[in-house]
């Protein structure tokens, strides 16, 4: 990952230029012409030598080490998004720390409880399931005996083997590969955090052939794709699935709509209601949690 002087140096000056005195504590003093911070100021804010600041505006200095990046979020009073894009621009990952993925949004909440005419799962983009409807667990279940840490769609898929008996045997090969392949893509988006490495470990541990279809490095975003499911009472259920993502990628709404004239399954499945034994689909099967923590 480069580091992007020219682009480094016009964020430092534009994001001191925002800034006033007051606003960090300082006294603006009648002799200031210019609005913002002195370079000098935010130097000593950041506890750094004023030299080697303005070689930083001037795209002259070397590679600033992340305790310096660190600081100079501080002085400069950034927010979390404009903290990631100064990393970025010096050439760092951003810090890891707590991601809105491990959380149920409000908002996805919502729409979880509108849409009750159609299975909707919501998903992290890890694929942690994080809430389903009654319409998805009537389709696939619950999973009330497993674990919270355990309810992961890519990780069930691969180290469970009554998971798949939801998908017809000639799809299961494909299945997983969208699996991994989508995976790949998000562990590369999030910077290879501790949340992803914990989990792709955790995987080759468990399943040769996860492994294998790691190591072929195939990437592809699952955003729609066709399901045909072989539900244990109704029978095969052909559905589309289409992916909606939040703004941050780090959540997804999974929404289950029938194919031209496969309506009566869904009118089934609403009369059939919630399954509360241990169901196992193909990629999601969940409770959904009791209150917007991730179950």
């Amino acid at each position: 990952m480069g580091m992007h002087r020219d682009d480094l140096a016009d964020f430092l000056r534009r994001s001191r230029g925002r800034l006033t005195p007051g606003e960090v504590g300082l006294v603006e003093g009648p002799r200031r012409r210019t609005p913002g911070l002195r370079r000098e100021e935010v130097a000593a804010l950041a506890g750094m030598s004023a030299d080697y600041y303005m070689r930083l505006e001037q795209a002259r200095s070397t590679q600033p080490s992340v305790q310096m990046l660190a600081a100079l979020t501080r002085a400069l009073r950034l927010t979390i998004d404009e903290r990631d894009h100064l990393y970025l621009l010096a050439g760092h990952r951003p810090p890891e720390g707590a991601r809105a993925g491990e959380y149920l949004r409000p908002s996805l909440l919502y729409l979880l409880d509108r849409l009750d005419s159609v299975p909707v799962q919501v998903l992290s983009d890890l694929g942690d399931l994080l809430a389903q409807n009654d319409m998805a667990q009537a389709l696939f279940g619950c999973v009330c005996t497993v674990a919270p840490e355990n309810r992961n769609i890519v990780l069930r898929w691969f180290t469970e083997p009554d998971v798949r008996g939801y998908f017809a045997p000639e799809e299961h090969e494909e299945q997983a590969r969208q699996l991994v392949a989508d995976l790949r893509a998000t562990v590369t988006r999030r910077g290879d955090d501790v949340a992803s490495r914990e989990l792709v470990t955790r995987l080759r541990t468990a399943s040769t052939e996860f492994t294998a279809l790691w190591d072929r490095h195939e990437v592809a975003v699952r955003r729609s794709h066709p399901y045909r499911i072989m539900h244990p009472e109704l029978g095969v259920i052909e559905l589309d699935c289409e992916v909606l993502a939040t703004p941050a990628a780090d959540q997804r709404l999974r929404v289950f709509t029938p194919t031209p004239g496969g309506s009566e399954a869904l009118d089934m499945l609403r009369l059939l209601g919630p399954r509360h034994r241990h169901g196992a689909a193909a990629t999601t099967p969940a409770e959904r949690p009791a209150g917007t923590p991730q179950a």
